[in-house]
């Protein structure tokens, strides 16, 4: 449908996401937000040695450091949904900026271990947690057809954040300690402030043409034939405050996404892919150590995976957005996970250099794959309007498999001094989740869809204003027949008296008296018209 246009009585078209313009700031702010929010916790581990000797505490102490980051960023999900359904997204991450930079700021004055879990784990954390998910939000109702593109690209924020900020923090930390660093650090969370300040709501300026547009809209509708607009648009601003109907009051979270089969197949999928997906890159320094590997080239392999991992991710965001991949993107994700789970599978039995670094080249294409389309599946599944609530809820089920998955995964190294079971048991969870995801979309979903009607689509960004603007015009039709019933009436003499003249003149001709011509066309001419008015009428 084209864009209506409000001086012809037309509706005017609803909200788009734009597809372009000011989504590419957009964009970039999500780029930069998604790489801190996933790139800072694994970074501020090159700090761990120094606070070890400071505080006098051991390697696991340091590391609940950014546990409590991660925690935050997944735990607080259902939070940060309330608030930006309350408040909405810009203020939410620029609040969002100034705790996190705030937090590392007072760490670098902490003199306890205690203090540091307070300010760089839980104010940093909570911080991160409200930018990151009100930038994906904001990505999705800026994009649409590109949406899978935009969102891959905004994925591959996270490995070059992690390959610039861990070789940054070790300048920091050699020049200023860790105390500067963390000065430092939380000087360049202030960025956060600044993404977030251009996340710039998308019917920000449409609601006043739309109001003006539905005014016309009405008065036209309303007016009785041969009546004057100014008469009319008078009345609608008069009237239109008794008329609309009341808004309702906007849900916090929307819990009635529970009753969608297709996020509950989703939901049940990332638990038990989160269980697995993560222990592989935590566990593949110390493997290879063990195997043999020097120090600098172990820790070699994981830039390996992040240097793959920057190219997977915008390059399968374009491949989920052709056109005849896009409706599949499910089945896009569940390839992407059983790729990634054979991959940990195969790779158990590796016991060289070679057969490691085959693993990471291999497992930077999946985990890149799996992070460029696990949220665009979720925006389809749900759809924008409902997308704030459903990520909520998403992360705060997958902080409990983030919880699960690595520590079990540790004690299990411990007990059994084997890190081939590791594998075997982190990829055939990833495995697994593919496959569930896959035979649950193909039998609830895609049997289901054959025998419901679709479903009708409110555009992202615009549903309230359109669905309020749809009850004024219905409000007004309703009014407008009631204005119009005596002229229907009306119309309905016309008719029979036409009908009545047309069987006398037919009469008139079987006995052999004519009829001019000039009369019959009045007739036929009269007659059309009052069939024309009483069919407007009736629609």
């Amino acid at each position: 449908m084209g864009r209506a246009d409000p001086e012809e009585g037309h509706l005017p078209a609803p909200v788009k996401p734009p597809d372009g313009g000011w989504g590419w700031i957009v964009l970039l702010g999500c780029f930069v937000i998604t790489g801190f929010s996933y790139a800072f916790p694994k970074a501020v581990s090159v700090y761990f040695k120094e606070l070890m000797k400071d505080f006098h505490v051991g390697y696991s102490d340091t590391a609940w450091i950014s546990s409590i980051m991660l925690a935050m960023l997944y735990g607080t999900g259902p939070v940060c949904s309330i608030m930006v359904n309350q408040f909405g997204c810009r203020p939410v991450m620029l609040i969002g900026g100034l705790l996190a930079s705030s937090g590392m700021i007072l760490a670098s004055f902490t003199t306890n271990i205690i203090e540091l879990y307070l300010t760089a784990g839980v104010l940093t954390g909570l911080g991160m947690a409200l930018n990151f998910q009100p930038s994906l939000i904001m990505l999705g109702t800026y994009f649409d057809k590109r949406r899978p593109l935009a969102n891959g690209l905004a994925a591959a924020g996270s490995p070059v954040f992690l390959s610039s900020l861990s070789p940054l923090g070790q300048v920091l930390l050699e020049k200023f300690g860790w105390r500067g660093g963390f000065l430092i650090m939380g000087g360049l969370l202030l960025n956060c402030c600044t993404c977030g300040a251009v996340m710039r709501p998308l019917d920000a300026g449409m609601k006043q043409k739309m109001g003006k547009a539905q005014d016309k809209y009405e008065a036209k509708e309303m007016l009785p034939i041969g009546g004057k607009s100014e008469e009319g648009i008078s009345t609608t601003d008069g009237t239109k405050k008794a008329k609309k109907k009341p808004k309702k009051g906007k849900k916090l979270l929307d819990f009635s996404i529970f009753s969608n089969r297709g996020f509950i197949i989703y939901t049940i999928s990332k638990f038990i892919l989160v269980l697995g997906l993560f222990v592989p890159p935590i566990l593949l320094v110390n493997y290879a150590k063990d195997t043999g590997v020097p120090d600098t080239e172990a820790a070699f392999l994981l830039s390996i995976i992040g240097f793959i991992d920057i190219f997977a991710r915008p390059a399968c965001g374009m491949v989920a957005g052709l056109k005849w991949v896009r409706p599949h993107v499910s089945y896009l994700f569940s390839f992407a996970m059983l790729f990634n789970g054979l991959t940990d599978i195969c790779s158990a039995r590796a016991s060289n250099y070679t057969g490691l670094v085959i693993f990471c080249v291999f497992f930077g294409i999946s985990y890149g794959m799996v992070g460029a389309l696990q949220f665009e599946v979720l925006m389809a599944i749900v759809g924008s309007q409902k997308f704030s609530s459903a990520i909520g809820l998403v992360l705060l089920i997958e902080a409990f498999a983030v919880l699960i998955g690595p520590p079990s995964a540790g004690r299990l190294v411990d007990a059994l001094k084997n890190y081939e079971v590791i594998f075997y048991l982190a990829g055939s969870e990833v495995v697994l989740s593919a496959v569930f995801l896959a035979v649950a979309t193909y039998c609830c979903l895609n049997r289901g869809k054959k025998k419901e009607p679709p479903p009708e689509k409110n555009p992202p960004g615009g549903g309230s204003d359109t669905e309020e603007a749809e009850s004024d015009v219905q409000e007004a039709e309703e009014h407008s027949s009631d204005n119009h019933q005596p002229t229907h009436n009306t119309d309905n003499a016309v008719v029979a008296a036409s009908e009545e003249a047309n069987h006398v003149a037919e009469e008139q001709s079987g006995e052999g008296g004519g009829c001019p011509e000039g009369d019959g066309e009045v007739l036929a001419r009269d007659g059309c018209n009052a069939d024309q008015t009483v069919e407007r009428d009736s629609f």
